[in-house]
């Protein structure tokens, strides 16, 4: 009698504790363990060994056309390897230069020089480099998939499209992939998840590892917001069998451990062994929320404060400032409406509308902030986070019947919004 009491003890303790998030765990540390080794730099030493050999091979005496490519590119590669954007600025210096002095290969500087600029967040002059080669002697197709991602960037959906429209070819790689955006942008994540896939079938046929890096990862992520977890995880480690020391896929896992599973030290172990070599602010904004969940407040206030002094000691220009107007909002609401105003200059799309809403409503302007969500990001945009702004915005003007079914969604994308915002919605 007394063990049938202690198994219904056990049995009610354990329905209680799966009561407020029951899940079935997909993380496995042995999968990923020998990733998180620190030492295992293989990239970063490849690129390194790039930069030095063209380096030694651009004497200065010489223009050296034909290494200023690939020393630029070694450059790109050591940015998204270290984090450290001063090797964008590198790139930069190196393709204008390529671009000035080649005499037949201007259009294929002119794209990658784009490319580092929207890497940049300067979306405006990768536009303006894209359009002036596409009006002149270039290879037309490549050109095209560089100005469709470039729109995009700057919502101008319009043009995108018309791209795209060119590029039609369902057999074609860097078409589908484009493809597959378009489709998560208009809010069909089950077409988008189709095209992904057709993409990584072409990478595996052609063993591009180049394109199943990008491919894996990439596709976890939809996964991901599929709500499909285990084949989420599934593909970060894809991505980090063929890459080691692939950052991004690491911070993937480290997302599974805190929004999926809530093993706040996990999320931490990963984070902790990928900053070590992977330096951008992005971890301690994603350590801050962590800690701030775990209710450590001190800590949490610590990482905030390490990510602003990163973004304003690193070489960064406006590749933080979406993150700074949220950051400022609460405690400093005047200059992130600043912040808002540059950030919808250098592009306006409803990503960047819903945070200048969201920086007028902070700062008591309702019905401006009100307009905003009606003219510029209601039914333009099907991102979560476009969706919980709106509802702030609508719950401040007393629109509480456009609240509702916002909160409704919102709670059907928990995993992607994380734990913090799950509980803000709840409160909606």
């Amino acid at each position: 009698m007394k063990s049938t009491y202690i198994f219904i003890f056990l049995l009610c303790l354990l329905t209680a504790c799966n009561t407020e998030h029951p899940i079935t765990p997909v993380l496995n540390s042995a999968d990923y363990n020998g990733y998180l080794d620190t030492g295992m730099q293989q990239t970063y030493e490849d690129a390194m060994a790039e930069k030095e050999f063209w380096s030694k091979r651009l004497r200065p005496d010489s223009s050296g056309v034909g290494d200023l490519g690939p020393l630029a590119g070694s450059y790109t590669a050591l940015f998204q390897t270290t984090g450290n954007a001063e090797y964008l600025e590198n790139a930069v210096t190196l393709y204008k230069k390529a671009m000035n002095i080649s005499a037949n290969n201007k259009d294929v500087y002119a794209r990658a020089l784009a490319h580092t600029y929207i890497s940049q967040h300067r979306f405006k002059e990768a536009k303006e480099v894209l359009e002036e080669t596409y009006a002149g002697i270039s290879n037309k197709r490549p050109t095209e998939h560089a100005l469709f991602d470039v729109y995009m960037e700057l919502g101008e959906y319009e043009k995108a499209e018309m791209m795209l429209n060119k590029l039609k070819n369902m057999s074609d790689y860097n078409y589908l992939i484009r493809l597959a955006k378009w489709n998560d942008h208009k809010g069909d994540l089950d077409t988008a998840i189709e095209l992904m896939e057709k993409a990584r079938d072409i990478a595996d046929s052609r063993k591009s590892k180049t394109l199943q890096i990008w491919t894996y990862s990439n596709i976890a992520d939809f996964y991901g917001h599929a709500g499909r977890i285990d084949d989420s995880y599934a593909y970060y480690l894809k991505t980090l069998q063929l890459q080691p020391d692939n950052a991004y896929a690491k911070k993937g896992l480290a997302w599974i451990a805190y929004s999926y599973e809530r093993d706040t030290e996990e999320a931490h172990r990963i984070l902790d062994s990928v900053k070590k070599t992977h330096r951008i602010p992005d971890y301690y904004l994603l350590k801050s929320e962590i800690a701030e969940y775990s209710g450590n407040s001190q800590e949490a206030e610590s990482n905030s404060a390490k990510f602003l002094n990163a973004v304003q000691q690193g070489n960064y220009g406006g590749m933080y400032t979406s993150y700074l107007i949220e950051m400022y909002a609460e405690d400093d609401p005047q200059k992130a409406l600043i912040l808002a105003h540059e950030e919808v200059a250098n592009r306006a799309t409803p990503e960047t509308y819903y945070l200048l809403a969201y920086a007028e409503l902070k700062n008591g302007n309702r019905e401006k902030a009100l307009q905003l969500i009606e003219d510029k990001v209601e039914g333009k945009t099907f991102e979560p986070m476009a969706l919980y702004y709106s509802a702030l915005v609508y719950k401040a003007n007393g629109l509480d019947k456009k609240v509702t079914p916002i909160k409704d969604e919102l709670k059907e994308s928990g995993y992607e919004i994380g734990p913090i915002l799950s509980e803000k919605v709840d409160d909606l």
